[in-house]
């Protein structure tokens, strides 16, 4: 028989305790997403719908960059597996989208989600469930406005780019009127908004506005319209198809205002696709557009690498998706071996000033209260059917 001290008793009690309460705690919560060996992310693109050739670049970018990451190992070990789901341009299918990968798919973040109205309806879904909204391509105000948590924006907002150089172009064309065409959603709002806020700043009023539905594609009464009223200045918050059918309608009733779009507008389709009428066309940029044979060596190369592996030419769509995956990585490196949601916000409002890129992009930086990286553009025109950068970074 062993006899126990009352001491020795009440140590095996308390060990005993010890040991049934690890047995019964719950096991440390695991970030979503991040397991020993992968970090799980997506991106929404419409891969079937209106501005498909811009969600294919921008799916295209994210998988040049995350397929080198992969090659060299990962971040801290793991891998990045990288998911893709089409919202079509939809709201409604963009909100199904976050829905699958929020919750069946449990991915770490969403990145470069296309398109200002389908982000404004996902954005709930993935915050409910703690999933960052990081760097999407719309620049809409809601993107880092109020500043959230959960919320990192990398493209100057529509609003604040056509403020800006709406009435410097105005003014250096002596513009007498101004009028404008634009899509019936928020985007094509915050188009207008932002050039009738800048309008304002120089004592000028905007004239005739005109809208279309999505997917709109005969512009002849919208155009006669804006040409009756005189205008002389013509504002388009138009995407691809719409920009180039709006001018090729002008061009063709003898119709030559000044033409300005936002950096939706900002593709080399628009010249490809609308031919030598596109001529003369100015649109809001904050990067070089990536050509083959642009004269920065290091933008060519990473052009030209482009063409190899995908078969088609690099559009901006293509740079900013690179570049947003880029700047994951910086900031999941940081953020150490414990990869956190906790640990990569942290990361990235501590990561100071990120320098301008090979693509042109401006010096972003992030801070718990500032979720937009820069609000710095420039202007381009179309001369000769390629893109031209015609004004510094402002």
């Amino acid at each position: 028989m062993i006899h126990r001290t009352p001491r020795l008793a009440t140590l095996l009690s308390a060990g005993l305790s010890a040991l049934a309460a690890l047995a019964t705690a719950p096991a440390a919560a695991q970030t979503q997403g991040v397991s020993k060996n992968q970090i799980v992310i997506a991106t929404i693109q419409d891969l079937s719908g209106p501005v498909a050739a811009y969600g294919k670049a921008a799916r295209n970018g994210i998988q040049l960059r995350v397929d080198e990451i992969n090659e060299q190992g990962g971040i801290h070990g793991r891998k990045i597996k990288l998911l893709v789901e089409d919202n079509g341009y939809d709201p409604k299918r963009a909100v199904l989208a976050a829905q699958k990968l929020v919750n069946q798919d449990k991915v770490f973040l969403i990145a470069s989600h296309i398109g200002t109205p389908m982000n404004n309806a996902a954005m709930p879904v993935m915050f409910d469930k703690g999933v960052i909204n990081f760097m999407p391509l719309s620049a809409g105000r809601e993107m880092f406005e109020p500043p959230h948590k959960l919320k990192f924006a990398s493209v100057a907002s529509y609003f604040d780019t056509m403020r800006m150089n709406v009435p410097k172009l105005y003014k250096e064309k002596n513009a007498k009127q101004a009028c404008t065409l634009y899509q019936d959603d928020d985007y094509g709002l915050e188009v207008v908004r932002g050039a009738e806020a800048g309008l304002k700043d120089i004592g000028v009023a905007m004239g005739e506005k005109t809208t279309y539905k999505r997917g709109a594609t005969d512009f002849s009464s919208q155009v006669a319209r804006l040409k009756a009223s005189n205008c002389d200045f013509l504002v388009l918050g138009t995407i691809i198809r719409e920009t180039i059918g709006a001018i090729a309608e002008a061009r063709k009733t003898g119709w030559n205002p000044t033409i300005i779009g936002s950096q939706a507008a900002f593709t080399d389709l628009i010249h490809k696709l609308g031919g030598k009428g596109m001529d003369g066309f100015y649109a809001v940029s904050t990067v070089f557009f990536p050509y083959l044979d642009v004269e920065q060596p290091a933008l060519r190369f990473w052009a030209n690498k482009y063409k190899t592996k995908f078969g088609d030419d690099p559009s901006t769509y293509s740079t900013g998706t690179y570049a947003t995956i880029d700047i994951f990585i910086r900031a999941a490196q940081k953020a150490g071996p414990n990869l956190t949601t906790d640990s990569f916000v942290k990361a990235m409002e501590t990561m100071g000033e990120i320098p301008p890129d090979m693509f042109g992009t401006p010096p972003l930086s992030f801070s718990p209260t500032k979720r937009l990286g820069s609000t710095l553009s420039r202007l381009s025109q179309i001369q000769n059917g390629r893109w031209k950068v015609v004004s510094d970074l402002r």
